[in-house]
């Protein structure tokens, strides 16, 4: 359910920048409005990770009965984050606008802050949810939630397509907000029937446990990685902006179709896994067990829809975003997503490891490694722009997202073993996408090509039938 719901969400975003790039192209208003988009997802990713480090103790606090407690306590911390984050997108767009435009386009620095108008609160809309899907989850419930994401993301379609032709590119900034304020309403409304249906006394709500300022520093210490990956891309921005007009759209397009793939295999698979393994010991054996059969499955789907890519890139981004996108313009988007593979490869990783760390109780170091990642991006993103333009600034992120799930493993106590399957896997997943994809390329046209080479992969898979593979799927459906 709640991959079914991330998949939603994120074929609902696809279909947003659809819009975006048939209705305004590649523009400077469409290098703003994304730009704005990208500290959104950072508050977003915020909400996915504050969402990871409150199920362990979500899910103890429902064992012994004070889960109404613990949730009204976070929820509290979460109110000293989110009023002085919103007052700031108000009172300081223009400023950020023109920050997150690296100064160039007037035009492209007002539309980014009209958007963060809109956008922030409904990315600050989406921390609250996030704690509300969490409460739901420490009761396995995980249905509500799911629907209420994937029923938010429909309706700001709905009213982006209603709007944005009468009213343009703010339209889509618009939709975003109704997106947020259904994702909360629907979660919070499902505590609350729970809450009646028990008879829930008021005084049950009051929060307890631990002080302010150490659920803040839970916060801090779970958004700080996750948040800290976000920016690596959105440190990249700038130097793309600088790479010339719609650069900044083509690298953006590319790393949300990247990530998106991410999100939905690996992502899901760390939310769902949380409160069980919260529930159980966690051994070093265990975590390498864990990080290794997660990998596995989230990779294959990625190696099927990177192969995909690799031969077809260039007639889908242009068939997708329209004529603006068609041309050496699609060819530079649908390579720009094949160079992102060992960046998606390292993050799987990552979107796997990370929720260990606050099942194992293993989150000290943890705003160090975000600290060293951004510090290492900056001069990467800087030799790779120089370099190899997008391309370049595709293999800085891979990078820096390497060195992040390393850092993570060694935390971990795992890296040995777990690094030797992560490869292995990797290896598996490349040369059976690379004997898929390659011989179709060479005799069929693009979109033949995918095709075949898809059935080929499957093929290839349920011939071969990797005992790793088979081993991770019946160690995810035990666990689940």
């Amino acid at each position: 359910m709640t991959a079914l719901s991330l998949v939603a969400v994120t074929g609902v975003a696809a279909a947003i920048g659809v819009v975006i790039a048939r209705e305004f192209g590649r523009s400077d208003k469409t290098d703003g409005l994304l730009a704005a988009y990208g500290i959104y997802i950072v508050i977003v990713v915020a909400a996915q990770a504050i969402r990871v480090a409150v199920l362990p103790p979500l899910a103890r606090a429902a064992g012994e009965g004070r889960l109404a407690r613990e949730i009204a306590g976070y929820a509290g911390a979460l109110l000293v984050v989110a009023v002085p984050v919103v007052l700031a997108a108000e009172l300081a767009a223009d400023p950020l606008g023109e920050l997150l435009t690296a100064y160039g386009s007037t035009v492209a620095g007002e539309t980014a802050a009209d958007a963060l108008k809109w956008i922030v609160p409904a990315g600050v809309a989406y921390l609250f949810a996030g704690l509300a899907a969490s409460g739901l989850a420490a009761l396995d419930d995980y249905g509500t939630a799911a629907v209420g994401f994937a029923a938010g993301s429909t309706a700001g379609l709905a009213l982006i397509l209603a709007r944005v032709g009468s009213d343009g590119i703010i339209a889509v900034a618009w939709g975003v907000a109704l997106t947020g304020a259904i994702a909360l309403i629907v979660p919070v409304l499902g505590l609350a029937t729970r809450a009646l249906r028990a008879r829930m006394p008021t005084s049950a709500v009051r929060p307890d446990g631990p002080p302010l300022a150490d659920r803040l520093r839970a916060f801090a210490v779970g958004a700080a990685l996750p948040i800290a990956l976000q920016l690596l891309y959105v440190v990249s921005l700038p130097f793309a902006a600088g790479l010339g007009t719609g650069q900044a759209t083509s690298f953006v397009y590319a790393y949300l179709a990247a990530a998106s793939l991410v999100t939905v295999t690996a992502g899901s698979l760390g939310l769902v896994t949380s409160v069980p393994l919260a529930r159980a010991a966690l051994t070093t054996t265990e975590t390498v067990r864990h990080v290794v059969s997660a990998s596995w499955f989230a990779l294959v789907l990625v190696g099927a829809a990177a192969g995909a890519l690799a031969v077809a890139g260039a007639q889908a981004v242009a068939a997708v975003l329209g004529e603006s996108y068609g041309g050496d313009v699609g060819s530079d988007v649908g390579r720009l997503i094949v160079v992102l593979s060992p960046w998606m490869v390292a993050s799987i990783g990552v979107s796997v490891a990370f929720p260990l760390a606050f099942v194992a109780g293993r989150t000290r170091r943890l705003p160090w490694i975000a600290v060293g990642a951004l510090a290492l991006q900056v001069p990467l993103a800087w030799v790779g722009a120089r370099l190899l333009d997008l391309d370049g600034l595709a293999i800085a992120l891979a990078c820096s997202t390497l060195v992040v799930l390393v850092a993570l493993l060694m935390e971990l106590g795992a890296l040995s073993g777990a690094a030797r399957g992560f490869v292995a896997a990797a290896a598996v997943v490349g040369g059976l996408s690379v004997g898929a994809f390659v011989p179709p390329a060479l005799f069929l046209g693009a979109t033949s090509a995918a095709l075949a080479g898809l059935l080929l992969y499957v093929a290839l898979f349920a011939l071969i039938r990797p005992r790793a593979l088979v081993s991770s799927w019946r160690y995810l459906r035990a666990l689940t």
